[in-house]
C-alpha cells in the first residue's frame, strides 16, 4: 500500500518522527519521562513513516499474522498488517476479548499481569510480527513472543517505533531481534 503522505528522504524519517513525539514529565506518576506519540498519529507524513518503517524489515518474510500489544500497538499494528498483506490479530489485557483465549502471564512492577489472544487466532506454523510502539522493559513483549509460540505460531521479529535503550527489553527478547526506528 504506498502513502502519498509518506516523506519522500527516508533518511529523513527518524527526525520527523522524533520531531513528532513530546516528552510529559512526571507522567504517569512522579520521576516517570513518558514519551506521548499523539503529535506523531495526528500528523499523517509522520505516521506513513512510522507504519512504512515498522513494516519494511519484514517485506518478502511471508508475514502471515502481525500481533499488536494493547493499546497503542493496535494503532501501528492494523496497518502494519495491511501493508505486509498479512492479519492482524489483537493481543489483550485479561477478560477483553469475547472468545475463546490462550494467555501468557507477566510481571509487572508490583504483580502479575496476563496478555491474551483468540485461540483460533495464531494458526499452528504461521508466520508472526510482533509490532508495539514502546520496548521498555520488554515484559509484555516477552509475554507476547511466547503466547505466540504457544499458539504454534513462529514469531520472524518484533517491531516498535522506539526502544527505550536505558531500561532492558532487548535482553528480555534475546531470542528474538527487536527492530526499533528509534532509539531513545
Amino acid at each position: 500500500m504506498a502513502h502519498d503522505n509518506a516523506p519522500a528522504d527516508t533518511a529523513a524519517a527518524p527526525d520527523l518522527l522524533l520531531g513528532r513525539i513530546r516528552d510529559i514529565p512526571d507522567f504517569p506518576r512522579p520521576g516517570v519521562l513518558f514519551k506521548d506519540i499523539t503529535p506523531l498519529l495526528n500528523d499523517p507524513a509522520a505516521l506513513a513513516a512510522a507504519v512504512a518503517g515498522l513494516a519494511a524489515p519484514f517485506r518478502g518474510a511471508g508475514v502471515d499474522h502481525v500481533v499488536g500489544l494493547e493499546a497503542r500497538g493496535f494503532i501501528f499494528g492494523a496497518p502494519v498488517a495491511l501493508e505486509l498483506g498479512a492479519g492482524f490479530v489483537p493481543a489483550r489485557k485479561a477478560g477483553k476479548l469475547p472468545a475463546s483465549v490462550i494467555g501468557q502471564p507477566y510481571d509487572l512492577e508490583y504483580g502479575t499481569a496476563t496478555v491474551e489472544i483468540h485461540a483460533d487466532a495464531v494458526s499452528p506454523g504461521s508466520r508472526v510480527l510482533i509490532v508495539d510502539d514502546v520496548l521498555a522493559t520488554g515484559g509484555t513483549g516477552r509475554a507476547a513472543v511466547d503466547l505466540v509460540r504457544k499458539a504454534g505460531g513462529t514469531v520472524v521479529g518484533f517491531s516498535v517505533l522506539m526502544e527505550l535503550t536505558a531500561l532492558p527489553g532487548r535482553e528480555k527478547l534475546s531470542d528474538v531481534e527487536p527492530h526499533a526506528l528509534l532509539a531513545v
